[in-house]
């Protein structure tokens, strides 16, 4: 998410969501920390999304529910937001507005203009905001592929015709920027995807973003020329085709497409099945494919599986092991990264992309954003090898603001910003405190105690019970649930002996004693739970 503000006028750019690495145990989705707009509501005008990845989109219902704001995109961008918002029974009261590249809308003092940029996913925009002090230019994700799958071109004369006008501020994507070169083009996918289909001898998996609809096409051209049917595998894979489908971005001839429950009533060399998975999630179809968990399909010797996407970094090992799977199923599985096997390009720009983007805007100032730190620092090299002052670009952080006044570009504050924590139907309401307490559950375990004392004389009736969960197991401890009980009975004796009567004081002794009892014969640190029932 980024927010683009003059005067008394703010407009959002994007709203994603992505997924939690190990150590956010429980959550489900981390979405933007969007307190600064909450706090000036009043000021926002309008939500524009620059294409449906869910890493542009995943945040927006949940951002909506606070700031019912306008939202500006194309056609196929809103049918996935659409999607989303009919999920969380949204779409009713929120307000969608299409836009094209040619499209000019007013927002307060601002006037918003656009530009077709290419990517891995159908009708992305480039975004420029028109502002008395300067033009401000937002590239989106993009690359520069002369040859694309979907004949959706960059605008390139546009482009230049933007930067000949002046632009104040570039603002564009990094995530390549270590990469040199240009980024292939789309068509060496289809060459390498066809002469899979013709090897294939069994059934054909193809798991690939589903987002990804020119790859779909891909796999759909590639079964037109080898006579196979396609099924589709995995909820957002049949939701995506449904929406290129129905809005004219997908061509799949009449037929052809099949119910999944009929894949056994074809010969395995007519059937090609695309699914989700490719990154190794757990509950995605690929994974229960590979493990013969999936109802209506199984992977049989012979079979080919082809993993047309590379995995994002951190995803390697998830996908290491469905991998694993696959070839123990006796598949043959055609895997690694794109450059290897040539089923996937970036959608991203390589060094060579994002230095035809900077020369053709040509900015005074320049943000890059989206990637890792080191990215951002490449990207900045790049800017000044192409005439961009050294001192004028801005590597930021959650938060950071750059104010541009009188032409000139400071960052020196911050606003509030960060990630907010979705777990299942609470947003916000997990925060540091709660993640440590699943964090030391997940490595240490539990130990609960339970007594019972008597409200008058505060005297031990029964107990202490001594429960153990992930810790150790009861029955082979005997000595040390014995030992630990011996405590909570001399700490309860010993308060007995004063006149605090708050049982919160009693926990916090018996908590103290029995955990460094504990640690001191096991080297570890469980939650312990005293739990007093007064009788």
């Amino acid at each position: 998410m980024y927010v683009v503000q003059y005067n008394d006028d703010i407009v959002v750019i994007d709203c994603g969501g992505k997924f939690p690495d190990e150590s956010l145990l429980g959550i489900d989705l981390i979405i933007p920390d969007i307190t600064y707009l909450e706090e000036n509501k009043e000021k926002v005008r309008a939500l524009i999304v620059t294409h449906g990845h869910e890493d542009h989109i995943g945040g927006i219902p949940y951002f909506l529910r606070k700031l019912n704001v306008p939202i500006y995109a194309t056609r196929f961008t809103l049918g996935l937001i659409e999607l989303k918002l009919e999920e969380h029974r949204l779409l009713r009261d929120s307000e969608l507005q299409t836009i094209t590249s040619d499209s000019k809308i007013s927002l307060g003092d601002m006037d918003v203009s656009f530009f077709k940029v290419s990517h891995s996913i159908p009708d992305c925009l480039g975004i420029v905001f028109h502002t008395p002090e300067g033009n401000v230019v937002h590239t989106g994700d993009f690359k520069f592929d002369l040859t694309p799958a979907n004949n959706q071109y960059a605008d390139l004369h546009k482009m230049a015709e933007i930067g000949k006008k002046g632009v104040l501020a570039l603002i564009s994507e990094s995530t390549n920027a270590e990469r040199k070169g240009l980024t292939p083009s789309e068509l060496m996918v289809a060459e390498h995807m066809d002469e899979a289909f013709m090897k294939a001898e069994g059934k054909i998996f193809v798991s690939t973003f589903a987002s990804n609809v020119n790859r779909v096409q891909q796999v759909v051209d590639s079964a037109i020329k080898t006579n196979r049917k396609i099924a589709l595998l995995g909820r957002s894979m049949v939701n995506v085709v449904q929406v290129a489908l129905e809005r004219g971005y997908l061509n799949i001839p009449e037929g052809m497409l099949i119910d999944a429950r009929d894949i056994d009533n074809f010969a395995s060399n007519k059937v090609a099945i695309l699914c989700t998975g490719s990154q190794g999630e757990p509950m995605a179809a690929l994974a229960r494919l590979s493990t013969g968990n999936y109802r209506d399909a199984s992977i049989y010797p012979g079979d080919t599986v082809i993993l047309a996407a590379s995995p994002i970094p951190g995803n390697e090992k998830y996908v290491s092991k469905i991998i694993d799977n696959l070839f123990q199923l006796g598949a043959k599985v055609i895997y690694g990264s794109g450059s290897t096997t040539g089923m996937h390009v970036s959608g991203h720009g390589y060094q060579e992309d994002l230095k035809l983007m900077l020369t053709l805007m040509q900015p005074t100032y320049f943000i890059p954003i989206h990637g890792e730190y080191r990215m951002l620092h490449h990207h900045r090299q790049l800017a000044e090898s192409v005439g961009v002052e050294e001192g004028n670009t801005f590597i930021i952080k959650n938060g950071d603001v750059v104010d541009i006044k009188n032409s000139v570009a400071r960052q020196t504050r911050k606003i509030p910003a960060g990630d907010t924590y979705v777990d299942g139907m609470g947003v916000g309401d997990v925060g540091e405190i709660v993640l440590r307490d699943r964090r030391q559950l997940s490595e240490d375990g539990m130990l609960v105690i339970v007594i019972t004392i008597s409200k008058y004389d505060r005297k031990m009736l029964s107990g202490p019970d001594t429960i153990s969960r992930g810790f150790v197991y009861t029955r082979e401890s005997d000595d040390l649930i014995k030992e630990v009980n011996n405590l909570v009975k001399k700490a309860v004796n010993e308060f007995q002996q004063t006149n605090e009567h708050r049982w919160n004081v009693m926990k916090q002794d018996i908590k103290k004693s029995v955990g460094q009892h504990l640690y001191a014969k096991t080297k570890r640190r469980p939650m312990i739970l005293p739990i007093i029932i007064e009788v």
